[in-house]
């Protein structure tokens, strides 16, 4: 069990190393649980997180997979109040499967470049 932990620690390692926001291109970082999806657009100049959303206070309607499209949307309405056309996608320790490449691909079809 260890083993895969220390696996992970250094997978996310790797990724940061590459993977970096700025205040006209931030990381849209993502975080997946069992049961939830979470999102943040980060500054990483700055420190700052400029807008999070998750779909923990949202209306459990449909699958994971849906629920994480409708995450993509919150993000989406503050990323063009902000003016935001690009972003550095940050997945994580995750793989670029099911729920993580559902949020992608809708950020993609809408008009986020990445």
């Amino acid at each position: 069990m260890l083993a895969k932990v220390l696996k992970r620690i250094r997978r996310h390692a790797r990724i940061r190393t590459q993977v970096s926001g700025t205040a006209k291109r931030p990381r849209l970082a993502v975080f997946r649980s069992n049961s939830n999806i979470y999102a943040q657009l980060i500054d990483d100049e700055k420190r700052i997180t400029l807008w999070a959303a998750s779909d923990l206070k949202m209306k459990k309607s449909g699958t994971k997979t849906e629920m994480s499209k409708k995450v993509w949307e919150e993000i989406a309405k503050k990323a063009k109040e902000l003016k935001i056309t690009e972003v550095v996608f940050d997945r994580g320790w995750f793989a670029y499967h099911g729920r993580v490449k559902a949020l992608a691909e809708a950020a993609r079809e809408a008009w986020l470049k990445f």
